[in-house]
């Protein structure tokens, strides 16, 4: 394992799990980790092989938010510009992808990297982890993991910690919704997988359709979230998959999905 080896990939089972591998810089989001995430996403997203995607981390952290070394390094307004730009497309690449995504959080999530958690579709997390956005502290407001946060967490969960910048630990984050379970670390990569694997026996037509569904209709009011979530049902209606699906149902076998 080479330490240039910034992001690692396994695949098995139709699932991609991809491994942040900066352990020393606590998996700081640096331009070329972020580059390499991009690059990745942007490869699945046409990979029918591809059915689910993890995101874990190697060392102690999962995710330490951005790289501050790196930031202070060139302290102008183009290159700050270009690394938020930079991570919101990466955040919003990972929302916008068919196949859902997996957060295995083993260690400490913060700032970005508590943004990342958040932005996954699903997040298990060991339950010794700590969470929390704190740039307050340091007088830099999470103002971007805020956009994730606010999204997945209850509005005044999600200011205390951001006013704050406290940490919270896993029980908090459950009770937040932040993370969907907190299970003994020596389990988590098996919970994980076997979540992975679970998903990935699905149809890729309705996975898509729906996720997509899921994160549009929120974006719009109730009678634009009803259009576009009846569009969507009628568009997955229409797949091979759905018929076969209901044929399976009503004749009381298992579907031989064709992911079409």
């Amino acid at each position: 394992m080479s330490d240039q080896e910034i992001l690692l990939r396994q695949d098995n089972f139709g699932v991609a799990r991809l491994v942040l591998n900066r352990p020393a810089a606590r998996n700081s989001l640096s331009m070329p980790l972020m580059a390499a995430l991009q690059d990745t996403l942007d490869g699945i997203k046409a990979d029918p092989a591809v059915r689910v995607v993890v995101i874990a981390a190697n060392g102690p952290a999962f995710c330490a938010g951005h790289d501050l070394k790196e930031i202070r390094a060139e302290p102008q307004k183009a290159a700050y510009e270009r690394l938020l730009a930079t991570c919101s497309r990466l955040m919003t690449s990972i929302v916008r992808l068919p196949q859902p995504v997996i957060a295995e959080v083993q260690g400490i999530a913060t700032a970005a990297g508590c943004q990342l958690v958040a932005t996954a579709d699903l997040a298990v997390a060991a339950d010794t982890v700590r969470f929390a956005t704190p740039g307050v502290n340091i007088g830099l407001f999470c103002s971007t993991p805020m956009v994730a946060l606010s999204r997945n967490v209850a509005r005044k969960h999600a200011m205390e910690m951001l006013l704050t910048g406290d940490m919270i630990d896993c029980d908090t984050a459950l009770r937040f919704g932040l993370i969907n379970r907190a299970v003994d670390p020596a389990e988590l990569t098996d919970t994980v997988m076997a979540l992975a694997r679970q998903i990935a026996t699905k149809s890729k037509v309705p996975l898509a359709i729906g996720k997509e569904a899921f994160y549009r209709q929120l974006e719009g009011g109730l009678d634009a979230a009803y259009a576009y979530a009846s569009e969507a049902m009628t568009r997955n209606l229409m797949a091979g998959d759905a018929a076969e699906g209901i044929d399976a149902f009503i004749e009381k076998r298992q579907p031989v999905w064709q992911d079409d």
